[in-house]
């Protein structure tokens, strides 16, 4: 196993960041019993996990995450969609929008509930670890990313002292409204990264631009892997279709396929320098 490497006091971009928090966005979706020996062996010696389940109609079933802590850093991973319930939140074109944290905006109602579920748990046990005033940091994939995301601007919203050193995000589905994600670049963006893997589709949803945006770093794999955290339209676009044309036994699935968790750390071990 690969040595824990991390600088816990800058909050600039470092690809050794982006891979542990990577690795510990995938380990979220195990079984309580291997992360925690997993993060032992990282050198993690405090664990705490989160576990609700939700009742329909909500289309989330559930919501699973961990925090991780030692005398230098707390991380909290958010666990993110299975693949059989993809479908179901991408189309959910008519969710609406809530007053976020703060009351700096609007969020994704099913991201906030779903958020609001172990909350209150989350804040409890980081206020408990940090007791050597720890850094804190937080990560997810797919719906593990817009928790992740909205989990650092409750925590520093609600009670300022409590900003992320770092928010690193894997195949982000948008999350907030223009204001709440003006309101969280202001005080988040050049300690948030979020990461997409070329064409993959979740960051794309919900499909309504018009209520829900983006916030945060765009870092941006491109069809070969190779990471650019600036990427003109019109290489966008070629990138994109490349990528669409390079599976010719699976034509369109591209999108699906390139959302794995899998494939972003494939890509992150790539770029680490």
């Amino acid at each position: 196993m690969p040595t824990f490497t991390f600088n816990p006091q800058t909050t600039e971009y470092q690809p050794q960041h982006a891979y542990w928090l990577g690795k510990a966005a995938s380990l979220a979706y195990r079984d309580e019993a291997v992360i925690r020996a997993e993060t032992a062996a990282w050198g993690f010696d405090r664990f705490q996990f989160y576990y609700s389940k939700h009742k329909p109609p909500f289309l989330i079933d559930d919501t699973q995450a961990y925090t991780i802590a030692n005398d230098q850093m707390i991380i909290t991973a958010f666990r993110g969609t299975t693949p059989t319930m993809i479908s179901d939140w991408l189309t959910d074109a008519n969710t609406p929008a809530v007053p976020g944290p703060g009351k700096k905006g609007l969020v994704h109602l099913g991201f906030n509930l779903a958020l609001g579920s172990v909350y209150p748990s989350i804040g409890d046990k980081i206020r408990e670890l940090r007791t050597n005033n720890q850094t804190l940091w937080f990560t997810g994939h797919s719906l593990g990313a817009a928790l992740a995301m909205l989990a650092a601007a409750r925590m520093h919203f609600e009670d300022p002292k409590l900003l992320a050193s770092g928010v690193y995000t894997f195949g982000q589905p948008r999350t907030f409204d223009h204001l709440f994600a003006k309101a969280y670049d202001a005080d988040l963006k050049p300690r948030t990264f979020r990461f997409v893997n070329n064409n993959d589709i979740v960051p794309h949803a919900p499909p309504d631009e018009v209520i829900y945006h983006h916030a945060g770093t765009l870092m941006y794999f491109d069809v070969d892997g190779k990471l650019h955290d600036k990427w003109p339209f019109w290489n966008d676009l070629k990138d994109k279709f490349k990528g669409l044309t390079s599976s010719w036994l699976a034509p369109g699935t591209d999108g699906i396929r390139d959302h794995s968790m899998d494939r972003y750390l494939a890509n992150l071990e790539k770029n680490l320098v």
